[in-house]
């Protein structure tokens, strides 16, 4: 017996720091314990799609939203619906460990009410991706480097993006709009944070909230040197009253992002270092001189 009791205590220590390793926080302040990484995931948010398979481990994923498409193979799996009409029995029916989901969702309790492990993740800017990074990597009992790891990555190609640009591309003043509205990413949406990283200046103020819905007016006063369109609809013709007479109309100075380009800019998470390239790659084509 007092052989046994060293390891018995040993065995106590490890288990208590096991089960404080395998307990997270979430964003509704919810603790959610895990007694082992889990192996069946259900991710109901592109951009925690796209957070698992960066950190090794897109084959845990049993199911995923309908717009989860990146890397290529999650396109392999079910479709569960989306993140505010998920499919609930189709979820239940992939038995998961671990299910995923946006704040916006709102759908947390009633996974949860079911019996599953649920926890609500939404990086929304630069800082909040890093540490989605964090929880995600623990929650798949991976080691602290892992994560870190990632964000080195994004980080460092943010900064390669930014050594891309020629002067007169950092002194262009640019609008980027997100959706028809027109609704634009302002300064302090990631996408301007990722636009800040550049050295180049959002004609759309931070004080405006992240992703305002604006008067085309305000747009045409405003002037912008150069537009940016990532709002999914591949519409080549800017046909906003008065837009006609701005000069960045007149010159052709507008990026119309690719449908594939547009989803890699709009989503906050482990391809922002991808979408600093594709905006440094339209600001170097059309920044005026």
């Amino acid at each position: 017996m007092k052989l046994l009791r060293p390891l018995l205590l040993a065995w106590a220590c490890c288990w208590s720091t096991l089960a404080a390793a395998a307990e997270t926080v979430d964003e509704t302040g919810t603790r959610v314990r895990l007694d082992a990484p889990p192996a069946r995931i259900v991710s109901l948010l592109p951009s925690l799609t796209e957070t698992v398979c960066a950190l090794g481990a897109c084959a845990r994923l049993v199911g995923v939203d309908r717009f989860s498409n990146w890397p290529p193979e999650v396109r392999q799996l079910p479709q569960l619906g989306g993140g505010v009409d998920p499919h609930i029995e189709a979820i239940l029916r992939t038995r998961p460990d671990l299910v995923l989901v946006s704040h916006s969702g709102r759908v947390a309790e009633r996974l949860r009410g079911l019996g599953l492990k649920v926890v609500v993740l939404e990086p929304k800017n630069h800082a909040d991706v890093r540490r989605v990074l964090g929880t995600v990597g623990q929650l798949l009992g991976l080691p602290d480097s892992a994560a870190a790891a990632v964000w080195q990555r994004i980080d460092a190609g943010l900064s390669a993006a930014a050594a891309t640009l020629p002067d007169q591309a950092r002194r262009a003043r640019v609008y980027i709009e997100v959706s028809r509205g027109p609704y634009a990413a302002s300064a302090a949406s990631f996408i301007g944070e990722t636009l800040a990283r550049l050295g180049v200046a959002n004609m759309v103020p931070a004080e405006l909230g992240p992703f305002p819905k604006l008067n085309p007016e305000y747009v045409v006063r405003a002037d912008p040197d150069l537009i940016m369109l990532a709002n999914r609809t591949m519409q080549a013709e800017v046909d906003y009253p008065g837009w006609g007479a701005m000069r960045a109309v007149r010159e052709q100075r507008i990026c119309l992002f690719s449908l594939d380009d547009a989803e890699i800019v709009v989503r906050p998470g482990p391809r922002m270092d991808q979408a600093a390239r594709v905006m440094a790659d339209c600001l170097k084509a059309k920044a005026p001189p």
